[in-house]
């Protein structure tokens, strides 16, 4: 018998769904900042043993009042993970406010899959705040269950797996054995890179960012495997242009050193990494432009 399902991941930015995510399938699957909306499109990590197959899908955090249409695109993602998985984690952190768009609610009331709370950061907290939390929600929604992790340190993430694994159904495998997820290589560059920008730098300029592969040329150099990669970096409005680069191009060549790090680790491969800056003027906004990064079909 083999069993095999399709698990949605929810919850607001920052509360830690993509840590728990990358500690179940024991590979970086989405980018991880400390700072909120960092996962934009919706991620498919596949965990596989010999007799379950779970494809968990990761969603961007639920932005209660969202100013952009990029925002609108991410909080779309959010709701069509509500229709399609035979289970839904709910993630919360030990600080949730309880501020949620009602309709947010009332949607994740009416799922009829099973329904499971999922109280992370218990490391940063302590038992009697986090019981009382736990009181609260119940009284909101009824779970099917509620594990109290720490995806930062692991804790009790196995717990999550064994329970999947109770609820999915009898299938065969969605997608090959060997597959952990349903991105390209070229997403994850483009990611690793997103990932260094929103560490070195601050306010808003990280947050009106888009990167870009551009190109992908496998060749070989001294032998072994080599790929050069040139990409775009694209901002929404010039006087970012300026900040991305820095002062005789000393940030942007801080960014291309460590990014070049974590995708020759990735890729398992050297390569040649090029980043050019390009101004596309309020890419946020642009329907066309939306489309061309994959936030709307």
């Amino acid at each position: 018998m083999h069993k095999a399902g399709f698990i949605n991941i929810i919850g607001k930015p920052n509360v830690g769904k993509s840590t728990i995510l990358n500690k179940i399938i024991g590979e970086k699957m989405s980018i991880i900042t400390s700072k909120p909306q960092t996962t934009r499109h919706r991620i498919f990590g596949i965990y596989n043993d010999e007799k379950y197959q779970i494809v968990f899908s990761d969603t961007p955090g639920f932005i209660n009042e969202p100013h952009y249409e990029l925002q609108k695109s991410m909080n779309k993602f959010v709701y069509t993970a509500f229709d399609d998985a035979d289970g839904l984690l709910f993630i919360v952190d030990i600080y949730d406010d309880f501020k949620y768009n009602p309709k947010f609610l009332e949607r994740l009331k009416q799922i009829v899959v099973p329904k499971f709370l999922v109280v992370n950061k218990m490391d940063l907290g302590n038992q009697e705040d986090i019981i009382a939390l736990i009181n609260k929600w119940k009284e909101i929604i009824d779970f099917e269950d509620v594990f109290v992790t720490s995806g930062k340190l692991g804790v009790n993430t196995n717990d999550i797996i064994n329970k999947m694994k109770e609820i999915i159904p009898e299938n065969p495998p969605f997608y090959p054995k060997e597959q952990f997820t349903d991105k390209t290589e070229r997403f994850f560059i483009e990611e690793i890179i997103r990932e260094k920008i929103l560490n070195l730098y601050k306010q808003e300029v990280p947050y009106s960012v888009e990167v870009e592969v551009e190109e992908w040329i496998v060749t070989e150099k001294r032998g072994a495997p080599f790929i050069f990669i040139r990409t775009n970096i694209f901002v929404s409005r010039r006087t970012q242009k300026q900040i991305i680069i820095g002062r005789g191009g000393e940030k942007i060549k801080r960014l291309g050193i460590e990014s070049r790090k974590d995708i020759e680790k990735f890729l398992e491969t050297r390569i040649h990494l090029e980043l050019y800056v390009k101004t596309l003027e309020n890419w946020r906004d642009n329907e066309a432009n939306l489309k061309r990064f994959g936030y709307k079909h």
